[in-house]
């Protein structure tokens, strides 16, 4: 079975599955194994296997494909054989199968059957009222979670559900108080509105009934007095305008005026008054002129007066409270970001711990692994480990010899920098693990890589071009399964055709300690 394995770059670690025939990678969702990096061609590449062979093809990516830091259009891939494609590195790596016959014990009455619990296997519904809602958050709404961490990267799955929490947060306590705020502030524009129409009619009921039009008295709801009226109509019940002037005899149109007047027309509507939040931070008040009818012997409506207010008001608290949203929303973002940055580092802090002590055990510098901090659900990982490397180590020692510690890089690596420090042209060292150890100041120079900043970081994430950290790495890993034999292979750095050089120093228990890396410009 052949599988990609990221050995560097954004999804470093992740693996996939080549299947046998055709399989096409790339960023686009119809890909067999789909890679959301930038700079990836929807369909970048196709590697069609063919039992432990594979042949690979680029797609006509827009940024290339290399393997063992060629370009190529079509290349047959071995076991160890380096994809570089943009901001990742994939390594071939061929897994031997082994078909393992289980045979299962048959059951006696009253004996257990020992088998492991599925992953995916639900529990029944637990009956107990509080246990009820723990059970369906598990088994309904975190499946649904699960399936966005198939697409979407832990860290920023969790950034997203965090930014959701402080949407909705923020919408159920906040914006109730400010739609609450808004409304009061309406109730108070909407009286002096309704003192406005009460004191239209006050002066004018008895000059309408009367029909002296010439009288009729609207001035104060004109002029820098009324302050946040934008319009208003006085009009009979058939909608013709008798004030203002500007708009005299002419038949009401906006929609606010209309609606009213057939409100009105409803005789057991006439005594009530219309409060309207028409929107755009505007108020529509109307009201139903009576006036006292001596031949019907009762009040009629003799007009309707309608206003609508805009007060300046209103359009500074819905600026105010826009402005308090996001201010919150800004504040909440803030505190959420350092809270993940907490959440994020304490979860991870334990796997690098795993990472870690599981490279002291193999290198004999520790027995178990062992744990400092406190997360009980991790446990059962770190005994399945413990397990695994015990027995690994009693597979190692079948024949009773044991197994040999691995040295430390220290001696060694401090012997190249020696080497380094009589060199004359520009030398990097880097340990067993490919992290950057020292530099002079010529290679600083040449590959832009400066050591007071990058020393005991990875190549990979210092390098500013990646096909050069690849590159090195490549030869590094010939070099070590080489017994240190020097590799050369040409690179193009800053315009200049340059030779790299990498020699590896193999320790006494025959793995590589450091790696010793020259560089010289071909002529």
């Amino acid at each position: 079975m052949l599988k990609l394995v990221v050995v560097g770059g954004k999804l470093r670690g992740k693996e996939f599955i080549l299947k046998e025939g055709e399989n096409t990678i790339g960023r686009g969702q119809d890909s067999d194994h789909q890679i959301a990096v930038e700079g990836v061609s929807k369909k970048h590449l196709r590697i069609t296997v063919n039992g432990e062979t594979a042949f690979a093809e680029d797609l006509g990516s827009a940024n290339g494909t290399l393997v063992n830091s060629k370009i190529i259009k079509k290349a047959t891939l071995k076991d160890g054989d380096k994809i570089v494609l943009p901001n990742l590195i994939l390594q071939v790596v061929y897994v031997l199968e082994k078909k393992v016959i289980i045979k299962k014990r048959v059951q006696k009455n009253g004996e257990d059957d020992d088998s492991y619990d599925d992953l995916n296997q639900t529990e029944p519904i637990p009956e107990s009222l509080i246990a009820k809602p723990i059970w369906i958050f598990k088994h309904k709404i975190m499946p649904i979670i699960y399936g966005f961490n198939e697409t979407y990267e832990w860290s920023a799955l969790v950034g997203m559900l965090l930014f959701i929490f402080i949407a909705l947060n923020i919408s159920v306590t906040i914006l109730p108080v400010l739609r609450d705020s808004k409304k009061l502030l309406i109730k108070e524009i909407a009286l002096r509105g309704k003192q406005y129409a009460a004191e239209v009619d006050h002066l004018n009921s008895a000059h309408l009934r009367n029909k002296n039009l010439d009288h009729i008295r609207t001035d104060f709801l004109e002029g820098e007095d009324a302050e946040g009226v934008q319009s208003y109509k006085l009009y009979d019940l058939n909608g013709v305008v008798y004030r203002p002037l500007s708009s005299l005899n002419t038949v009401v149109r906006d929609t606010f005026s209309v609606e009213a007047q057939k409100f009105y027309k409803t005789e057991s509507n006439q005594d009530l008054e219309v409060i309207q939040d028409l929107g755009n931070n505007q108020i529509g008040i109307a009201r139903a002129i009576k006036a006292h009818d001596e031949k019907l012997g009762r009040e009629v409506v003799v007009a309707i007066i309608t206003i609508i207010f805009s007060p300046s008001s209103l359009a500074r608290e819905a600026s105010n409270n826009s402005k308090a949203y996001f201010e919150s929303l800004i504040t909440s973002a803030i505190l959420a970001i350092f809270f993940f940055g907490i959440v994020y580092y304490m979860t991870i802090r334990p796997l690098d711990e795993i990472r870690a002590q599981i490279e002291a055990v193999l290198r004999g510098r520790q027995k178990e692994l062992t744990s400092s901090v406190m997360f009980k659900e991790i446990h059962p990982l770190r005994s399945t480990i413990n397990s695994i490397l015990t027995r690994i180590k009693e597979l190692q020692n079948v024949g009773g010899d044991e197994v040999q510690n691995l040295e430390e890089d220290g001696p060694y690596l401090r012997t190249l920098k020696e080497f380094m420090e009589g060199s004359q042209g520009p030398v990097m060292i880097l340990n067993s693990e490919k992290i950057i150890q020292n530099l002079n100041p010529e290679c600083e120079d040449l590959v832009g890589i400066r050591e007071n900043s990058s020393a005991g970081q990875s190549i990979l994430d210092t390098a500013r071009d990646q096909g050069f950290a690849a590159t090195v790495i490549d030869l590094c890993d010939r070099s070590a399964n080489n017994e240190g034999c020097n590799q050369k292979e040409n690179y193009e750095i800053g315009g200049k055709d340059i030779g790299i050089n990498v020699s590896a120093l193999i320790g006494k228990d025959k793995f590589a300690k450091g790696f010793y890396i020259t560089f010289v410009k071909q002529s």
